[in-house]
């Protein structure tokens, strides 16, 4: 049975609207920022076979679109405050996908207390996509900043780097993955179908970080972007960038991968700067929020950065990050 947009609306989303999305029963939301503080917006739009498989659970498609905008907010220090959200539906999407999608934003929804503020759907002919925009808040002036790098900082990461970009390299071409047990398999895969923000550690960044923003297209091109703003360079060693068990197993079987590791997307990772005098602070502070980080290099001055291979060389990547166009 089809639901009505009424319907859908009502008896799907509603229930996980918060205070300021007035039951979604207005055309508009009403938000009020806390005291002090600013508002950080982000906007991300997922496009199945473009940033999803069109037959991947839709309740992992619904955390997907709203964790990659809680990965922006993260990484701006910002703390969410809710969510807009538009569908656009093609034909073969019954009332069953919808209510396992809508309990995916829902039980999201409520873990990174992010409410439902409003949105709209719509009938399209192919594909399906998905657009969030999501609202933050931080303490006034203390958004972290891409443009706020400054030579001497050192340059941290948290988690780990590549994990998903060598998941979508498994689901592309399983055959060339076999040599990994199971257990790394289901790792890479994991991390390319549900990505984790780091929202736990954006007090940290706001409280000690120079420079930061979420490694999204891949740590070789975001960190380029992120240096080539803010008017500095950067050495980077590549033996320092943290890698899982399993993206080390996949490596060792098929160097190539590492490439594709460091320059793939969907890591969803905090790059940050960190002035030297604060690092042991960052340090602890994201420890104590749970969240691994680890340093791999520093900003100096010039421009752009020099990634410094094992033997002490440089390296050049061919391509640096992931690119729609």
């Amino acid at each position: 049975m089809q639901l009505s947009e009424d319907d859908l609306i009502a008896t799907l989303f509603a229930p996980m609207a918060g205070p300021g999305g007035l039951g979604l029963k207005d055309d508009a939301a009403l938000l009020v920022p806390p005291p002090g503080c600013e508002l950080v917006l982000t906007k991300d739009a997922l496009v199945a076979s473009v940033h999803f498989f069109p037959e991947d659970p839709p309740d992992c498609i619904a955390r997907k679109a709203l964790r990659t905008n809680l990965s922006d907010l993260a990484a701006k220090g910002a703390d969410p405050l809710g969510f807009l959200l538009a569908i656009a539906l093609p034909a073969g999407i019954d009332a069953d996908w919808l209510r396992v999608f809508a309990a995916g934003f829902g039980e999201d929804s409520k873990t990174y207390e992010c409410p439902l503020l409003g949105g709209d759907t719509v009938k399209t002919p192919g594909p399906l996509m998905i657009s969030v925009t999501a609202l933050g808040s931080v303490p006034a002036g203390r958004m972290a900043r891409r443009t706020g790098a400054r030579p001497g900082d050192l340059i941290y990461v948290s988690g780990t780097i590549g994990d998903a970009a060598l998941g979508l390299q498994a689901r592309l071409d399983a055959a060339s993955f076999t040599a990994l047990s199971s257990l790394h398999r289901a790792h890479l895969l994991e991390r390319y179908l549900l990505p984790r923000p780091r929202n736990a550690l954006a007090r940290a960044v706001r409280d000690h970080a120079n420079g930061s923003m979420d490694v999204s297209d891949g740590l070789v091109g975001d960190l380029t972007k992120m240096l080539k703003v803010s008017g500095v360079g950067a050495q980077v060693q590549l033996a320092a960038v943290p890698l899982s068990d399993a993206a080390q197993a996949a490596i060792a079987a098929r160097p190539a991968l590492f490439e594709t590791a460091v320059t793939g997307g969907d890591d969803y990772e905090i790059l940050c700067t960190v002035p030297p005098e604060a690092a042991l602070s960052f340090e602890s502070a994201a420890g104590a929020a749970g969240v691994p980080v680890t340093r791999i290099g520093q900003a100096t001055a010039g421009a752009g950065p020099q990634f410094i291979d094992l033997s002490g060389a440089g390296r050049v990547f061919a391509r640096g990050s992931f690119s729609h166009f």
